[in-house]
């Protein structure tokens, strides 16, 4: 059965999810019980559609319409800047680990399927005529690492300095 995933594999990939989060300046929910549920529906996802959709929303099977929910989801970085956690609450923040912020409820970013598929049309017709900047670019001014996105992220991934030694780039 493709939905059949073993403790062991779930408790495989949480280490695996975790050390990479840490690693890039993220953090996974501190409550392991429910972390653990979310991770077995990661697996269940790549199980049943070859990646890893959120499992908190409805993957459609196919990668090309999922690629915006594959974890992490093109959205868990608004989420964590204005929510303090992503949409199904797998990476939270550094002050809802620590307890010093209370989660609360992330609304859903993800545009309806009619929506997506117009954004990505255009995107593509644009980016056939000239390349644009979809986002702000954001530099580190530690280390001058660059990302575009609407916001800086919460740490550097490659220094680990705070979200205020950015600047905006372009």
């Amino acid at each position: 059965m493709p939905d059949d995933v073993t403790d062991a594999e779930v408790e495989h990939f949480h280490g695996e999810l975790d050390t990479e989060a840490e690693a890039g300046g993220y953090h996974l929910n501190p409550d392991r019980a429910f972390t653990r549920e979310l991770v077995r529906g990661l697996l269940v996802n790549r199980n049943r559609y070859g990646y890893i959709a959120c499992p908190c929303r409805l993957a459609a099977g196919r990668r090309e319409d999922d690629l915006d929910i594959i974890c992490p989801c093109d959205y868990r970085d608004p989420d964590l800047h204005d929510y303090g956690t992503c949409y199904c609450a797998l990476y939270v923040s550094a002050d809802i680990r620590a307890g010093e912020q209370k989660p609360e409820p992330v609304p859903e970013r993800r545009p309806p399927r009619t929506e997506r598929k117009k954004i990505r049309e255009e995107r593509e017709a644009s980016s056939a005529v000239a390349p644009a900047l979809a986002y702000p670019v954001w530099r580190c001014r530690v280390c001058g690492y660059l990302c575009a996105r609407n916001a800086p992220p919460e740490i550097c991934p490659i220094c680990r300095v705070p979200r205020e030694r950015f600047e905006r780039f372009m």
